[in-house]
């Protein structure tokens, strides 16, 4: 069981195999519904579009290669795929998260909860309700600093050459601290810490989260698996939360 006194921080693989452990928790389970369905019908949906449209994309996406690089198109098309799933599958995800987002909060919350033995301050569909405002709020900060750093990303992508080898690592990457933000941020902004506090605690331990925010994008490309990630990320994410951020930075305790 994680607890707030735990010795040491474990590793994000720890905290990510945590979640699918935690979403199993009695008392918890219904918590786990409202995102599940939510990315069930949102990811399925949209890969299922998109597997039906990678046969004209990868073409498309190979043509760019300048002619000095032909001859590496047998191992840039993988490439290709994986550039496409990763940027696809960060796009709806962060859509599925904006919906739920609610929901994702109060299931954070429950767990913290259970994990803790502590008592939140409102719960339940009328402390979710009356907080809807501050969510968004904090969904549109959690944009606002996307936005800019991935458009940077995805010109990168139209640059030959750089395109189909340096874009790609670099996306992944970016995608993995992201993730790691948009995951841990749930219980942080359940007890009100600030955004710009929660992404200076994060860095202070830069290798775990990125190990946990790198499991995460990986999952959100495999289909079947990336339909249940969301509330699998937020249970481990709020486990991370428990044993490395809660004693520094909890309101209710």
């Amino acid at each position: 069981m994680v607890s707030s006194s735990s010795p040491s921080p474990r590793s994000g693989l720890y905290y990510f195999s945590q979640g699918w452990k935690l979403i199993g928790l009695p008392g918890i389970r219904r918590f786990v519904i409202l995102p599940l369905l939510v990315n069930i019908v949102l990811m399925g949906g949209a890969f299922w579009w998109l597997f039906s449209r990678l046969g004209e994309w990868i073409p498309s996406l190979l043509s760019r290669i300048p002619d000095w690089l032909q001859w590496l198109s047998y191992l840039l098309w993988p490439v290709a795929v994986i550039s496409i799933l990763l940027v696809f599958g960060y796009f709806f995800s962060t859509i599925a998260n904006w919906i739920a987002a609610p929901f994702n909060g109060l299931l954070a919350e429950q767990l913290e909860a259970r994990l803790t033995g502590a008592t939140p301050p409102d719960t339940g569909v009328l402390g979710v309700v009356k907080d809807v405002p501050r969510i968004m709020k904090r969904e549109w900060q959690k944009l606002a600093w996307y936005l800019p750093r991935a458009l940077v990303l995805l010109v990168l992508y139209f640059i030959p050459g750089i395109g189909q080898t340096v874009a790609p690592v670099l996306w992944f990457l970016f995608s993995a601290w992201m993730l790691a933000i948009q995951y841990c941020d749930y219980p942080f902004d359940n007890h009100k810490v600030p955004f710009k506090t929660m992404r200076t605690a994060l860095r202070e331990r830069k290798v775990l989260n990125m190990q946990f925010g790198a499991l995460a994008s990986l999952f959100t490309m495999i289909p079947v698996l990336n339909l249940v990630i969301i509330p699998v990320a937020i249970c481990g994410a709020t486990a991370m939360w428990v044993d490395c951020y809660r004693d520094k930075h909890a309101m209710w305790k």
